[in-house]
């Protein structure tokens, strides 16, 4: 049974040093703020700060007083970054055995938890080997250290590479917007529907308003209509848009706007019509659909 993740989830990407820099105490009252909203879920990756970020969220975490219980922790692993924590030469990924066991059993450490909720494999690898990560998989799961597992950027193909050594890919975590929808294209939300492994979408306003291109010129006009129409913000109608989609696809939010999280939030109740999706495609499109 896939692990129940909240509706809409934190990424914690820029809360350390690559981002806000938040005291603990900072950090702490987000979580508060985060779960009294409903937002239990938080996603990590070892490499965000610079291997740095999870540390400073388990520190504050252990402060918090929160039952962990109460909050599911995703991390990610494998890309090996050059930086000052790390005596790599080149970026890479490494999906080792030892590897995977050794950055989970680090995540657990620097998280202040026992087990991940869900674990993912960061980028797929064209040197991965299927048979080592299930070794790894299987022997984390049988531990209690990971309770359950997915992958993140990976295509069909590579999904069903894993899933031929007996591996349970219950999610995958892409990259999906109005600007940013190949997935609809290329079959990948198609398979994960028809496989019923769970989408999550990261950067999911697909940094709309720093782009100044022919499609963002094609998309706010109509973006700015639906916002009145709805009398909803503009990120609200980026965030339905994606939640209107069959498969249920779970954003990941990267913002640490108190405000913007309770937008996102409001995002679940809107019903947006049939045939404004399919206008709000057109436009990023720039071409009609078939």
């Amino acid at each position: 049974m896939k692990t129940k993740l909240s509706d809409i989830i934190i990424g914690c990407m820029t809360w350390g040093v690559w981002g806000k820099s938040f005291t603990t105490n900072e950090m702490t009252d987000l979580m508060h703020f985060c779960i009294d909203q409903g937002n239990t879920t938080f996603d990590h990756a070892d490499i965000y700060g610079d291997y740095t970020t999870e540390s400073e969220f388990g520190k504050a975490f252990s402060k918090s007083g929160i039952d962990r219980e109460q909050v599911q922790l995703i991390s990610k692993c494998g890309i090996q970054f050059k930086t000052a924590t790390r005596d790599n030469r080149v970026k890479h990924y490494n999906y080792s055995k030892e590897y995977i066991i050794w950055s989970v059993e680090q995540s657990l450490k620097n998280l202040h938890t026992d087990y991940l909720d869900v674990l993912l494999l960061h980028r797929p690898s064209p040197l991965m080997q299927p048979d080592e990560i299930f070794e790894a998989i299987e022997k984390l799961q049988d531990q209690g250290k990971i309770i359950d597992f997915g992958v993140s950027n990976f295509t069909a193909t590579q999904i069903d590479m894993l899933k031929e050594n007996s591996l349970p890919v219950n999610f995958n975590q892409i990259e999906f917007s109005l600007v940013q929808n190949s997935a609809i294209e290329d079959g990948t939300l198609d398979y994960l529907l028809k496989n019923k492994i769970q989408a999550m979408s990261w950067s999911p306003l697909g940094k709309l308003f720093a782009l100044e291109n022919e499609q963002s010129k094609r998309i706010r006009p109509i973006l700015n209509e639906f916002s009145k129409k709805y009398n909803v913000s503009e990120n609200e109608i980026l965030l339905a848009w994606i939640l209107k989609h069959p498969i249920h696809i779970t954003p990941v939010i990267g913002t640490t706007n108190k405000d913007r999280i309770k937008n996102a939030n409001a995002a679940k109740n809107i019903q947006l019509n049939l045939e404004d999706w399919f206008i709000l495609y057109e436009a990023s499109r720039g071409y009609n659909v078939a």
